[in-house]
């Protein structure tokens, strides 16, 4: 691999230029009309021009994005997360074509990309799986209360091609649950190109945790402990932080122990996060997988002072990774990761567009991180993810963490636009997070301390 193409633009396509640039791997990026001027077009060794601002047409459509790499001469393709990342069909292309893909075969994203097939295979991996219906299309939804009787009341809509929290549903009354379902499928239409969804029970009150695995591709691989990602607004993730602090090192074990049976089973070749809810009892469930890196992988970084991207690119590039195993002490020290976006909390999280007049965040070093795909004077425009950057703090404790994140997140100044920065130091200054009491309700929950109106 000597020339990395970046299928992707932000704070991502930066992180994986860093772990490139490392490696001694030349970089090329890919931009749209919007973001001819953006910061990972400047950071890159080259760049092409893909399309209009509309990520259908640019960010989405695979063959130019292909064309670019032949044009650039590049020998590889990095998909990063979003976009294309998980699409099976983009991948089998770019093989088709000669290029390395940085990531799984096709046939694993396919797999996993289908949300109720992998509740499938994870069920007959042997992994406890919350009750759910078989898909539903648009054109059969026949049965369709006698499949939501089975499953039971509250639960969740959910498309098969979803991820990241977009294509789901909360429904806690039977009367409401076509015009759910009918809503759900043409969201998911539009957002994944797949109208198809299915039910799943709605576990009360649980925790999002998820494992972070890493396969070699022939049936092998290991576990790098695990994040929880509870603190949520509309199902996306908003804190996340590694190890969890419901989670000792039983719990650990088995948890890991369900995730590595589906690497085995599937061949897995690189990184992939298991994700799971946990009951207030204990009792853990499969929840989806994402055979992408993960928006949280800091997280994960700094309690093990691995490089993931770095991984990613070594086993694309043929090196022998076999030696890694998890790290045998466990988690060094706690590290807490909060997602900067430009929306405004106190107007259900409506995204806030607009021009970056300033952009000072806080010093990096003595524990701090930040990921960003922005410079002062970029403009935030409405055609993407409104994420401006990622800010992680890592302490020798889940308290040292805490402090470390308030301080930073007390430097950050960004104006100009409406962010979420006053908001998340609520979250991480209130008395149930520094618990560790936290649920994927936590913030409807306690919407009333965390509100700045």
């Amino acid at each position: 691999m000597q020339k990395l193409l970046i299928a992707n633009r932000g704070e991502i396509a930066c992180r994986i230029m860093r772990s490139a640039r490392s490696l001694g791997i030349a970089t090329v990026a890919v931009y749209s009309e919007a973001d001819a001027d953006a910061r990972h077009v400047a950071e890159a060794d080259e760049a092409l021009p893909i399309g209009p601002p509309a990520a259908k047409e640019s960010y989405l459509v695979a063959d130019k994005i292909i064309a670019a790499a032949h044009e650039s001469g590049a020998d590889a393709i990095h998909p990063g997360y979003g976009f294309l990342a998980e699409n099976p069909a983009f991948a089998g292309a770019v093989e088709k074509t000669g290029l390395i893909w940085v990531g799984p075969t096709a046939e694993s994203i396919a797999a996993m990309g289908d949300k109720e097939r992998a509740r499938t295979i994870a069920r007959d991996a042997g992994l406890p799986v919350v009750p759910g219906s078989a898909r539903l299309t648009a054109d059969d939804l026949s049965g369709l209360e006698e499949a939501a009787e089975a499953v039971g009341y509250p639960l969740l809509v959910k498309a098969s091609a979803g991820g990241g929290g977009i294509g789901m549903r909360q429904v806690d009354d039977p009367a409401k649950l076509a015009d759910v379902v009918g809503a759900t499928q043409t969201m998911a239409e539009r957002a994944f190109g797949d109208g198809t969804v299915y039910l799943e029970r709605l576990v009360l009150q649980p925790r999002h945790v998820e494992i972070q695995v890493f396969g070699h591709g022939d049936g092998r691989g290991f576990h790098l402990m695990e994040r929880e990602c509870s603190v949520q607004r509309r199902f996306q993730k908003i804190v996340e932080e590694a190890p969890s602090p419901a989670v000792d090192p039983a719990l650990r074990a088995r948890m890991a122990g369900a995730a590595l049976a589906l690497v085995e089973r599937e061949r897995y070749r690189g990184a992939r996060t298991v994700e799971f809810i946990l009951a207030p009892n204990g009792e853990f469930y499969f929840l989806e997988m994402n055979t992408r890196i993960q928006v949280e992988h800091p997280a994960t970084e700094m309690i093990t002072g691995l490089d993931l991207v770095g991984l990613q690119l070594r086993l694309a590039r043929g090196e022998d990774l076999s030696e890694l195993a998890a790290p045998a002490d466990g988690p060094d020290g706690h590290a807490i990761e909060c997602r900067i976006y430009a929306e405004n909390p106190d107007k259900n999280f409506l995204p806030s567009p607009g021009l970056l007049e300033r952009f000072a965040p806080p010093p990096e070093g003595d524990g701090i991180r930040l990921d960003t795909g922005v410079t002062e004077g970029d403009r935030i425009t409405p055609f993407y993810d409104p994420m401006i950057a990622k800010l992680v703090a890592h302490g020798s404790d889940r308290d040292g963490a805490i402090g470390r994140m308030l301080t930073a997140l007390g430097e950050f100044r960004i104006e100009g636009i409406a962010t979420n920065i006053d908001f998340l130091r609520r979250v991480i200054a209130h008395d149930a997070f520094r618990a560790g009491n936290t649920h994927t309700g936590f913030v409807d929950e306690h919407r009333p301390d965390l509100m700045g109106a």
